[in-house]
């Protein structure tokens, strides 16, 4: 199946810090906490995540990554303060969270197979219209939906039915379905998980073409796309903060190489994940 690449880019890539700062969109996490049956999953979580900054949240299986954002977005009860720009968000609904602008992807893409990538995008951008408003074709494209469409590569599929897209474009037209919505905090779940080597290579250009003008944490195994496209990394294990700072700060940890592979292999953990 074909595939578009944008050829336009933004003016300026994700930067470490981000490239606004405070005073613009933010999401402040401080003293997260969930507990299961009295099993702490996660424990005194503490992220500052700014505008511009494309975040990646690594660590070992049952680190408490995902269920980290399932307590931002409000599918799992927690314990502290997520402050986005100013809004306190814990203790509130899904839908409501979502309308403040957090959005969130899964391992899985959450599509409408059975209609179009543009369908599935102008119902991802008709809050408030009635379904068969959102559903009738309408002449033209609305401007938010086409420079989406661009943005994630989909121009030229927009007329193609979701169900029949390859796996990374699925992907990427959830990804799209929260830009319309006017998502400006993305929290993705291993977003390319299961991709081959190009379509990995793509949704990387895709994260820094939305990072720079948005809050963006991805939740990611696949250490090389780490390496590759990540301006900052924060690592949890047994559901704590252990270490955060650039690719080669985090890289360099002794307590990063340590929840990896055990004091012991060290050296070896070293050299596999700076490349070497």
């Amino acid at each position: 199946m074909s595939t578009h690449t944008p050829s336009t880019r933004t003016e300026r890539d994700p930067l470490f810090g981000g490239n606004a700062g405070m005073g613009s969109e933010y999401l402040e996490v401080r003293g997260l906490s969930v507990t299961f049956d009295g099993f702490k999953a996660v424990q005194d979580v503490d992220l500052t995540l700014l505008q511009g900054d494309l975040r990646f949240l690594i660590g070992p299986n049952g680190a408490g990554k995902t269920t980290v954002i399932d307590a931002i977005t409000g599918l799992v009860p927690a314990t502290g303060k997520v402050n986005k720009s100013g809004t306190q968000l814990l203790g509130r609904k899904t839908h409501q969270i979502a309308r403040s602008g957090v959005g969130r992807t899964f391992q899985t893409a959450s599509v409408f197979e059975e209609l179009t990538v543009l369908q599935n995008l102008d119902i991802a951008a008709g809050a408030g219209r009635s379904p068969w408003t959102m559903l009738r074709r309408r002449p033209g494209v609305e401007p938010r939906i086409a420079e989406v469409l661009d943005t994630i590569g989909l121009a030229s599929l927009a007329e193609v039915r979701a169900g029949i897209l390859a796996h990374g474009q699925k992907q990427w037209l959830e990804i799209g379905m929260l830009l319309v919505g006017n998502a400006d905090v993305l929290l993705l779940d291993e977003p390319v998980a299961g991709m081959s080597k190009e379509e990995r290579e793509q949704t990387g250009q895709l994260l820094r073409r939305i990072g720079a003008e948005r809050t963006v944490v991805v939740v990611e195994h696949d250490m090389d796309f780490m390496r590759q496209f990540a301006t900052s990394v924060t690592v949890l294990a047994r559901g704590r903060v252990i270490a955060e700072g650039s690719v080669a700060e985090v890289q360099a940890d002794p307590r990063v190489q340590e929840v990896y592979l055990g004091t012991t292999a060290a050296a070896e953990y070293t050299a596999e994940i700076g490349g070497a």
